[in-house]
Formats: structure tokens, sequence, C-alpha cells
């Protein structure tokens, strides 16, 4: 008999409509995706399950942390001089020290550089007196002049004995084809993260490694949100639009956390080095004090440290007593993150959130103006900044409080990528950041109940359409 192939295709769509929807709802940490992947898994014959399947599967495991994790008991209440002017974020410090798992630790000195200009210099010194090892992580490592001026210094200090790990993200490569062939024609060991191939078939699209961190010689790291390129230069420009961003220079006992992150995420890669071997690599000089900042290093990512950085900004904002200054490029707010602070300014908190005002990303900046009325209509105030793109991510409380960090407040960051955040306690730190901030608002524009209730309403529609599918963006 000649089979109904009408039948057949019907069937076949509908099991895998079926299976894409089961998986989603066993596997689905918020109800929410989960319905949503459902409803696309069922209503959409062939594409639904497709996309389930490039888009909705966490497919990356992390393996469990090496060593014991410390108790929150014994990291929640750290010692150091700076302990009486802190005491007032003494809950904070506790739910970080619940939520991660990891310890405060004292005398850490922490710089903030400001753009390529700042940052590109600082890290090349490093690299160039480098005697050990340098370790680098990065999601975009674009392949021009800075580009290349990185290679060169990382393939010498190779050739001077140095060991040299270069770790990019499989789809952040695609910003810059070549770079790795670069990196490997010199003799580097780079890697790709959870690269999507063919051959052994890999559809991940999602779970990006989005840290950006470098570690040399286990004795000073830089963390943050500025990636490698002529991009982040602004004076003079090398591209049409340039990014502002903020990185981090870090000294101190928290640079051994942070060369953990990096060993743990290179292992995932492919990387065998030995935990043992991994212990050797982490200089002692990075337990002498080198300044007065209490710091912890947040390992976020889609693994058994998911949601770690979404409730550290909960945490922090429903802490406030004084002020939440927030600044961020993409900012798609869960909603209980949106009531944290819809709750801090009714308890008379001053909070502020500066967002550009024009993004790279337009569909995520109309699905953010979606949003922002909640924020406004309880005393929330919104700021725009001009011109150049601010890919900068900061988060102050009280000014003695700060988290950094390459995550961004959108679903992708909070529960799709590996992130990493630096919390810092620490209130000449925390002035100092408040300082950069309130001069950027300084030159921003307040966003207004009418400025949101006078667009058009074929733009409201455009809006609400994106912020429809925010979780997915």
């Amino acid at each position: 008999m000649t089979p109904n192939w009408g039948w057949v295709l019907l069937a076949v769509q509908t099991l895998l409509g079926l299976g894409a929807a089961w998986h989603a709802l066993l596997n689905k940490r918020d109800s929410r995706s989960a319905l949503g992947w459902m409803v696309v898994a069922l209503g959409l014959p062939i594409a639904g399950p497709v996309a389930y399947l490039l888009f909705g599967i966490n497919r990356v495991r992390a393996r469990a942390r090496r060593g014991s994790r410390p108790s929150p008991a014994a990291s929640a209440h750290p010692r150091s001089p700076g302990d009486a002017c802190l005491s007032e974020l003494s809950d904070l410090a506790r739910a970080g020290a619940v939520i991660s798992g990891m310890p405060l630790r004292p005398g850490n000195r922490i710089v903030a550089l400001h753009n390529g200009e700042q940052a590109y210099p600082a890290m090349l010194e490093a690299i160039a007196a480098a005697t050990v090892g340098v370790d680098l992580s990065t999601y975009i490592f674009e392949n021009n002049a800075t580009g290349h001026r990185f290679v060169d210094t990382l393939v010498a200090a190779q050739q001077r004995g140095v060991r040299v790990r270069v770790l990019l993200d499989g789809m952040g490569e695609w910003y810059s084809p070549g770079i790795r062939r670069r990196l490997r024609r010199g003799g580097l060991d780079a890697r790709s993260f959870n690269a999507p191939r063919l051959l052994p078939l890999n559809l991940a699209v999602n779970l990006r490694n989005h840290r950006k961190l470098l570690v040399v010689d286990g004795a000073v790291a830089f963390a943050g949100g500025i990636n490698i390129g002529d991009r982040h230069l602004l004076v003079p420009p090398r591209i049409k639009h340039p990014v502002a961003d903020l990185h981090f220079q870090l000294r101190g006992p928290v640079v051994a956390d942070l060369q953990r992150v990096f060993n743990d995420t290179w292992r995932q890669a492919g990387g065998d080095r030995s935990a043992a071997a991994d212990a050797k690599e982490i200089s002692a000089d990075a337990s002498a004090v080198a300044g007065p900042s209490q710091c912890r290093v947040i390992a976020d990512g889609p693994d058994e440290n998911l949601d770690q950085l979404a409730l550290v900004l909960q945490s922090a904002v429903s802490a406030a007593r004084r002020s939440v200054r927030i600044m961020t490029p993409y900012f798609l707010p869960s909603r209980e993150l949106i009531a944290s602070l819809q709750s801090a300014a009714l308890r008379g908190v001053a909070v502020t959130i500066l967002l550009p005002a024009r993004s790279n990303l337009p569909y995520v900046h109309w699905a953010t103006r979606n949003l922002l009325w909640e924020l406004l209509h309880r005393e929330v105030r919104v700021f725009y900044q001009p011109a150049p793109f601010n890919h900068g991510k900061l988060l102050v409380v009280d000014e003695g409080y700060v988290l950094v960090g390459s995550a961004n407040i959108d679903p992708r960051s909070l529960r799709l990528n590996y992130e990493l955040g630096v919390e810092v306690f620490d209130p000449a730190f925390g002035a100092e950041m408040s300082g950069v901030f309130d001069a950027l608002v300084a030159r921003s524009r307040p966003v207004t109940d009418a400025e949101l209730a006078g667009r058009a309403l074929a733009v409201r529609t455009r809006d609400a359409l994106c912020w429809l599918f925010s979780p997915y963006l």
C-alpha cells in the first residue's frame, strides 16, 4: 500500500511539537518561559520545534565546582579595617554569601578604567610584564589594529616562556572571522567556547560565554564590560559608531577567585588543566593586602550558578536605604526586579536608571520603552545618555556597595549567558563610582511620562510587540 504522506507529515509534526513542548515543561525553570516555548512548539509546525532546538535547550552543564564552597556562616561576616563603616550593608554582605557560596575577600584594590584609552594600555602592560601565565577570556576579539596589537603582545609573552591561554566565545568569534586562526598561527592555545557546528552536531546559539576576564601571573586581573577591538577607542574614534565602556583592574586576594573562574570555564572548553595544576597558577602575591576594598566574585551561568546575579541585584536594591544607581546598555528587568525598584522608590530611596538614548540593538530599546512607565509611575528616575553608545554596567547602592562585571540587565545575560560579577564593599570606591554616574546623568536627559504617552500608536504597537518577546531577546 502507498503511504499517505500527508498523514505521515502530520504525525511527524505532531510528535516533534509534543516532544519539544514536553521537554520545555520538564526543563524550564521559569513558568513564563516554559509556556512560551510550549506555545511556539505546538503552534508552529516544524519551525517551532526547530526554534526550540536552536534557542531553547540548555546543552551546557558545568562540572561541579572544585573544592569546598565556604559556608554562608563563615563568609557572611568578614573582618577587615573597613567593617565599621560598612556595618549598615551587613545584610547585603550576608545575602551575597548565601547566594554565591563565595567569601568576601578583604584587602583588595580596584581601579576603574574608562574606555579602551585607559583599559588597553593597562592590560597590554600587564601582559608584557608577565612571567608565569596569561589567561584571557573575551566575548569579542576583533580582527583589527587593536586586536592585532593584543595578539602580538600575547605571542611575545609565550615566546619568552609564559604560558598563554585564550578563550573566545563560539558565537562572539563571528564578529571577527579569522582571529582564532591568527592566534593559533602565533602558537597560542586559543579555544572556542560552545561553538555551533555541524560535525559533531552542536546547534547551540544561546549559552554564550559573555565574560571579559584577563588574569596575569595570578596576581592582577581585569574584568568588566570591555571587549577587545577598535570599537572601544573614542579619542579619536576608529569606527563610525564607537562604544564607551567601563573596565576594572583588580589586585589582592580576589584575583585567586577570578583565576578559578577562568580555570573552570577553560575546562568546559576542553582544556585539560587539573585542579592541582590550577592551584600552582595562583600566585602567593595574590593573597597579599593590596587595598581597602572587600570583594566577592559572582560567577553566573545556565548551570548550578543560575540566577545568582539576578538574586544579588534584587538583594542589593532591597537593601538600599538612600540611593540606587543603575547603568546598563540593555534593560529588560524581570517582574521581580521591577517590583524591587518600585518598592525601593516608594520607601524613599532615590532610584536612578541610566540608559543609552540610542541602542545598537533597536528592538531591545523599543521593548524597554514599553515598560518604563511602570517605573516612572513609582518615582523611579530614568535618563537617556547621548552618543556615543555606552556599554558600561554599574550598580551603586548607598555609595558603599558597587557591583561591576559583564552582565546586562536582561534575560539573555541573567539566564542564558555565562557572566561574571564582582561585588565591592568600599565607601571610597562607591563614592568614586557615584561621581562617575552622576557626571553622566548631568549630560543626559530625563525620560518623562509625557514622552512615553506621546508615542504614535504605530510606535507604541511596535514597542509592545518587541516587549512581548523580551524573554527571548
